[in-house]
């Protein structure tokens, strides 16, 4: 069911490391800044993913300067988590937390399954096959659900 984007979208998986800033990342590429995008973790205990960083760097989404957060830094740094039209969780964990605030916002939240590509492969071309992976399932799925981007990557 393809939609319109709306007015703001925070993605969030457990450390906003991998998969969040990926989904923000190609968001602002694929469909530029008439929505706000931010992302966030359950927790923040991770830099941005070497990984996450180069699979982006492919489709020219720069990634290197990202800086992970967790929902309650957010709120600490003044982002209004009710402020958000809509959260996509990335991960279990961040969709329990997600539906959490619900409790206290009315926030529409959706889970799209993402592959963790954490721990997977053994070489550097396996581990990035899997970080290629995650990242065109999260492509795939923005196209999905917010129909022809604006810039193609």
């Amino acid at each position: 069911m393809t939609q319109e984007p709306p007015q703001s979208v925070l993605f969030c998986c457990d450390h906003n490391a991998v998969r969040s800033p990926m989904a923000e990342g190609m968001m602002k590429k694929l469909y530029g800044t008439g929505t706000y995008v931010q992302s966030a973790g359950v927790t923040n205990d991770l830099e941005i993913d070497g990984f996450s960083i180069a699979v982006c760097q492919e489709l020219d989404v720069e990634l290197s300067r990202h800086r992970s957060r967790s929902f309650d830094e957010m709120e600490n740094w003044g982002d209004d988590l009710g402020s958000f039209d809509l959260v996509i969780a990335l991960s279990p964990a961040s969709q329990r937390r997600a539906l959490e605030l619900t409790r206290f916002y009315h926030l529409d939240v959706e889970y799209w399954p993402i592959l963790d590509p954490t721990g997977l492969g053994e070489t550097r071309e396996s581990k990035l096959a899997g970080y290629r992976q995650a990242r065109d399932q999260i492509k795939e799925r923005l196209i999905a659900r917010f129909g022809p981007p604006t810039e193609l990557i």
